[in-house]
């Protein structure tokens, strides 16, 4: 089990504030960098931009500090014999400042910690143990995020609200060109965001939304076709049947009796 020691949420030092610990904290040391510092990890100076994180080994020499004021962070303690195996099976990079592709992500997470830690309950290491792995699992997962140019990473959560908005409402018709209206865009530097972050156009991401939601439908209610495809934001069955049988390779009444 992994154990939570202390942690912080917006903990913020107007007049800065230096940690220093030659031999290491004896724990593993999370640590989420909400303004600009300076870390020094075994030695070796680096420069921690605002939203970048940073994992240390128990037994890694570090000190980090302010560059600004005030100096503002997140940060979790944890041990267990179970948090080494954890983190070498997600080959997570340890001693390393790595940039957050989503920050926010990580304060709800130490933020909830914070809240659990202090509210305690029959169930709080456990609650605790799975919120540290599923931070790790989402961290890891998120990864790739780090390797992508500045521009691209700033839009990352903007972007992934309006693709969970499309999966969340397939129904919604809605033009791209509106879609990259929200966030200021051209329809086509939108679609070459949305490309670059995601991997597929947000036309293939519509008609997946539109899809999953009709195989969900078909497979879990007596709705006729017909129904399903309105219900999917299609304004004729023709066009679903079609557009079904293109991209799952069966016709709708044919999904329908495989299941």
């Amino acid at each position: 089990m992994i154990r939570l020691i202390s942690c912080g949420h917006n903990i913020v030092h107007k007049d800065g504030i230096a940690i220093d610990r030659p031999a290491g904290a004896g724990n593993y040391a999370f640590v989420l960098f909400r303004s600009n510092s300076e870390v020094v990890i075994d030695g070796r100076r680096v420069a921690a931009e605002k939203n970048t994180f940073i994992i240390f080994r128990p037994a890694t020499p570090h000190l980090y500090r302010d560059s600004e004021k005030p100096f503002v962070n997140d940060w979790f303690h944890c041990e267990g014999s179970e948090v080494t195996d954890f983190l070498q099976q997600l080959n997570f990079p340890l001693d390393t400042l790595i940039k957050a592709a989503d920050p926010y992500l990580i304060t709800r997470y130490i933020r909830d910690l914070h809240s659990i830690n202090r509210l305690g309950g029959p169930l709080r290491e456990q609650i605790i143990d799975t919120d540290i792995r599923t931070l790790f699992l989402k961290l890891s997962n998120l990864l790739e995020r780090a390797a992508l140019p500045e521009k691209m990473n700033r839009y990352f959560r903007e972007f992934s609200e309006l693709r969970n908005e499309l999966y969340s409402s397939p129904q919604t018709h809605l033009p791209v060109e509106k879609i990259a209206s929200r966030v200021n865009l051209s329809k086509s530097y939108f679609q070459h965001i949305y490309k670059e972050l995601f991997g597929c156009s947000v036309v293939s991401d519509m008609i997946n939304s539109r899809l999953e939601y009709s195989k969900y439908l078909l497979e879990n209610s007596s709705l006729s076709v017909t129904a399903v495809s309105k219900m999917c934001g299609y304004e004729n069955d023709t066009h679903f049947m079609r557009q079904f049988k293109r991209f799952v390779g069966v016709t709708p009444s044919q999904f329908r009796s495989q299941r």
